[in-house]
This record gives structure tokens, sequence and C-alpha cells, in this order.
């Protein structure tokens, strides 16, 4: 399970979440991709949550390789200050 914590340019946080729910979208028969969450909070404009749980790691970094994925990589890094990702190791929990 991945959360990344991905830090907008000042005003542009809105540009980058509609382009991770782009993402979602064409995540959506991706078998291999369990959950995909695109999360903001009131309190810090300039930051975007990306919960992520895939199958395992290689389905991950092959979903990377995929090219309408890099074709939103690219429209997104530029919008970009910061990311934060947390890798964890889900045990278990409803909905898991």
């Amino acid at each position: 399970m991945m959360y990344g914590k991905l830090t907008a340019l000042s005003g542009k946080r809105g540009e980058l979440v509609a382009i991770l729910l782009e993402a979602v979208q064409q995540l959506e028969d991706n078998e291999d991709c369990y959950l995909y969450i695109v999360s903001i909070s009131d309190e810090d404009a300039d930051s975007v949550w990306a919960t992520e749980l895939w199958k395992d790691a290689a389905a991950h970094a092959a979903s990377l390789t995929d090219e309408s994925a890099l074709a939103l990589l690219q429209r997104g890094r530029p919008l970009i200050a910061g990311v934060s990702p947390i890798r964890l190791k889900a045990l278990g929990g409803k909905g898991f």
C-alpha cells in the first residue's frame, strides 16, 4: 500500500487533482490495482494525497510503463513542487 503526498505548486492543486482523477479512470479496468483514491485537505491548499493498493510492486511498476499513464505523468510533473511517499504493507482490515 502506498500513500503519496503530492505538494502542488501554489495555485495548481486543482489542475493536479484533475490529472490524478484521469488516472483513476484509466485504472478502472486494471485488475492489479485494488485501490486508488485521490484526496485533498481543507487545511492545506497545495497538498493532494494519493492512496494506492496494488497486487504487488511489479504490477505498480508495470502500470507506469503504459503510454497513457506516461502521458499523465508528463502533464502532472510540472505542477508538482514535492513528493513524500509512504510505503506500507497492508495486513488486513475491512475492505481489504
